[in-house]
């Protein structure tokens, strides 16, 4: 799968040209460490509460995650937002929105796919509206009515569809635990989705870490976490690796059940997140913690930029 799509390689949107050599490559030292902060009261207001937590990378929902209709954004915290974004040097490439966990492009229903459709073009040109480059979402789920071929197939067309009715948005999949009937939960999927995507420089992929551990991906140990992100990159390929969600896991190893946990205080434990901060394959990409426990983000937040600073000073 990996060899058809090398010939297309990804183009890097405006916002991270500085960050790409003359060949192509990422520059090394460069880690977006953040979480996925409250956009209560506005989208702006996403900006300050990362700084709070001692953040230079974040994650939003840029409208209710739980509910179809949406105001538009209003103008005057838009224009806020990216005040803001230069204020505190955010970098557009440094934050990953999410979109609405409502929304299935592989929804078996015809009429019920089409919605999310249409909503899901909305959260492509919200993010585009706030001067941002990614949307992270979940690819989709069969239902058990339909089979996971047929699903990969129509995820495929919405986003084929998406891709046409926006601009510069790169549609970020996310890997899941394949929870019920959940796609995503295996590179393998992902991969078939790639390939069946147009435009592949507006196509990526976001790691979460409690989520592969629950599909099966064991990185507990060093070889296991080499093992799985050279599986990655045979599989997808890492040039298609956009972000991660840094979780540990409630759930056992193989369980498909997703429940995040603090770092440290899961079935992953803390030495694979070391590992990952430490990983030059990880630099220049969101690194955005999900955990369970926000009043210790910024002490997460701590950590994480310790274990950077020993690769730094080795």
């Amino acid at each position: 799968m990996r060899n058809e799509r090398e010939k297309l390689e990804p183009k890097k949107s405006g916002a991270t040209q500085s960050k790409i050599s003359p060949t192509g490559e990422k520059s090394h030292g460069v880690k977006y460490i953040g979480a996925h902060v409250s956009a209560s009261g506005g989208v702006q207001n996403a900006v300050l509460n990362a700084v709070e937590i001692g953040a230079n990378g974040f994650a939003l929902f840029t409208k209710n995650q739980r509910q179809w209709r949406a105001k538009p954004l209003e103008p005057k915290k838009v224009e806020k937002f990216k005040e803001l974004m230069e204020t505190h040097n955010f970098s557009p490439d440094a934050v990953l929105p999410h979109d609405s966990y409502l929304i299935n492009l592989g929804h078996p229903d015809p009429e019920k796919r089409k919605k999310s459709l249409e909503s899901f073009i909305d959260e492509v040109n919200r993010v585009a509206q706030l001067g941002l480059v990614y949307l992270n979402f979940h690819p989709g789920s069969h239902l058990r009515e339909i089979s996971e071929r047929e699903c990969i197939q129509l995820i495929g067309e919405s986003l084929n569809r998406t891709l046409e009715a926006t601009d510069g948005v790169t549609l970020v999949l996310e890997t899941t635990a394949g929870q019920g009937s959940n796609l995503g939960y295996r590179f393998e999927q992902l991969a078939e989705i790639i390939d069946l995507v147009e435009d592949k420089s507006r196509i990526g992929v976001c790691i979460d870490t409690a989520h592969i551990f629950a599909a099966g991906y064991d990185i507990r140990s060093r070889e296991g976490y080499e093992k799985t992100m050279a599986e990655f990159d045979n599989t997808i390929g890492l040039k298609y690796l956009k972000g991660m969600h840094l979780n540990d896991s409630k759930a056992k190893l193989g369980s498909r059940v997703d429940r995040h946990h603090s770092l440290g205080k899961g079935e992953i434990g803390l030495e694979p997140f070391k590992w990952i901060i430490q990983d030059p394959r990880t630099d220049g990409i969101p690194l955005i913690l999900e955990t369970i426990e926000p009043e210790i983000w910024k002490d997460e937040i701590a950590l994480l930029r310790k274990f950077w600073e020993e690769r730094v000073q080795k």
